[in-house]
């Protein structure tokens, strides 16, 4: 498959009064056409910075992109002009963003919301748009939304909302689709409805998706990759299924035993992982996980290590091999503890 997104080395910092915030530390990935990624991680990890980056989002100051590439079907976001950019935000690139009360201007009817971005980008007058908010409305599942067009967006449940986030972000068939964690604010039943809306406009739309969550298990069904952050960095990167069944850095074996599971029969004590995030104030010189991490070794304190290839198509960045046998190791000693 083409790549439709490639991120080179992509660092993004926030100068404060405290300090130089190193959010994002030199990631690299990309996206296929067509593809969905998944971005993991806990809040902190760089997850929501790095996507926003992508677009040019970040606050000026005290944000800053100080390097990298952004490179969209050959073109580097970070480097066009700004009129440049709008052409692509919102129209061949859209976003969704966590709360739909915040992300919807309260003032302003659904429709007139959701033609905005139509008029601009598609050059339709104001009843074509209306009849293409219309169309979308119904396709993501809004009953009755010829009427409800008119109507603002407290009148709407918080499922509903991102219903229209969602329609909003589809408005002008996007070639990629950020998720910025849509499901968070929602309870599971809506969880559940929303992926499998956007699965199912994915094969209709044929569109590429990075899906942004804290939670392995909501991509567990959806996603054909997996990127893990920690700290700024990516620290694994693979296939679902590899990162399932095989992790191979600590990290996201901790993220993956915090996670109820309900196919093992019996539900097996959870796991957290100890300690807390890193001070993203201080650049790491040894690997972040280190204070927290089950399997450290001396060697872990000296450097940090890069991401390198595991297995075909699968990359983590730990000194340690994380084998199946350690990793059932240290699964009994917990268990016993």
């Amino acid at each position: 498959m083409p790549k439709l997104l490639e991120v080179k080395n992509l660092k993004t910092q926030f100068f404060t009064q405290d300090g130089v915030v190193h959010a994002v530390n030199g990631i690299s990935y990309h996206v296929n056409s067509g593809e969905t990624v998944a971005i993991v991680g806990e809040s902190g990890s760089g997850k929501s910075v790095g996507v926003m980056s992508l677009i040019r989002l970040i606050p000026q100051p005290p944000g800053k992109i100080v390097d990298g590439e952004v490179l969209f079907d050959g073109v580097d976001l970070l480097k066009v002009k700004e009129e440049q950019l709008r052409a692509i935000r919102g129209n061949r690139i859209a976003m969704i963003f966590q709360d739909p009360m915040t992300s919807l201007n309260p003032v302003l009817t659904i429709g007139r919301q959701i033609t905005e971005a139509i008029e601009l980008h598609l050059h339709m007058n104001k009843e074509q748009a209306r009849q293409r908010a219309v169309q979308l409305l119904e396709m993501v599942g809004i009953p009755g939304a010829s009427a409800r067009l008119d109507d603002y967006p407290h009148q709407f449940s918080g499922g509903m909302r991102q219903r229209v986030m969602i329609a909003m972000g589809l408005s002008c068939d996007p070639q990629l689709l950020i998720a910025d964690e849509p499901t968070t604010a929602l309870d599971v039943t809506i969880q559940a409805q929303i992926v499998d809306l956007v699965r199912r406009l994915q094969n209709e739309l044929g569109m590429a998706i990075i899906w942004i969550t804290h939670d392995l298990g909501v991509v567990a069904g959806m996603a054909d990759r997996v990127l893990v952050m920690y700290s700024g960095f990516i620290v694994e990167e693979g296939n679902v299924n590899d990162i399932y069944a095989n992790p191979r850095h600590p990290y996201t074996l901790g993220l993956l035993r915090s996670i109820p599971r309900l196919d093992l029969g019996r539900q097996k004590r959870l796991i957290p992982i100890d300690g807390l995030p890193p001070d993203l104030l201080e650049p790491p010189t040894h690997c972040p996980f280190a204070p927290r991490c089950s399997f450290v070794e001396e060697g872990c304190w000296q450097a940090n290590p890069t991401l390198k290839e595991v297995t075909p198509g699968h990359k983590a960045a730990c000194w340690v091999d994380i084998s199946s046998i350690a990793v059932q190791n240290v699964a009994k000693e917990r268990a016993a503890a």
